[in-house]
């Protein structure tokens, strides 16, 4: 069974207005009867419908017209390509219950511990605080640090193991690349 066009009733009403295709073949291709196109045609029936350009909605094309309204027995075809979904990537920030946001800090924390390569930014936009707070979580002189208790962020749901493995990564680079730097510098010196 043949699919049937976005917005059919539109879509005869632009066929009718825009072609010389018979009742039939705009009947067949948009699932109407002929008598209902023949109403459209006479202006009985969709009184006020706007016409649904087929060809720009990319279910038809000129050529696919152009074949049917040469040959009166031929079905227009509607081009039937599956729409591909793309999953961009991009972050939404998702809402964190007040529960999980006591925990942010403790989390800040588990991250200084675990892995100290990670910049205070880094750490800031994964765990969704301020990098203030990291600062003065590293620095010990956060107004609350005798009672944070390192959590394992990715544990709480707060990110992925994959978001985590991503800032790691990033932070190896980093200082694989600063060290690369310094010995440039030194062996410069050194001449």
């Amino acid at each position: 069974m043949s699919k049937a066009p976005l917005m059919p009733m539109a879509t005869a009403v632009w066929l009718v207005e825009n072609t010389s295709l018979t009742f039939q073949q705009i009947a067949d291709f948009c699932k109407l009867h002929e008598v209902e196109v023949q109403g459209i045609a006479d202006g009985e029936v969709a009184k006020g419908i706007v016409g649904y350009n087929p060809i720009m909605s990319g279910q038809l094309t000129r050529e696919e017209i152009d074949l049917s309204t040469n040959n009166h027995s031929r079905p227009l075809n509607i081009i039937d390509e599956e729409v591909e979904i793309k999953n961009a990537d991009k972050k939404i920030k998702k809402y964190v219950p007040l529960s999980k946001r006591q925990d942010k800090p403790d989390s800040a924390l588990w991250l200084i511990k675990q892995h100290s390569n990670l910049k205070d930014s880094q750490i800031a936009k994964l765990v969704g605080i301020t990098k203030n707070s990291v600062t003065s979580i590293r620095n010990k002189s956060y107004w609350n640090f005798n009672n944070l208790n390192p959590k394992d962020p990715v544990a709480m749901g707060l990110f992925t193991q994959k978001e985590l493995l991503n800032a790691v990564e990033k932070a190896e680079r980093r200082i694989l690349k600063e060290k690369k730097n310094n010995e440039k510098l030194i062996s410069k010196n050194n001449l």
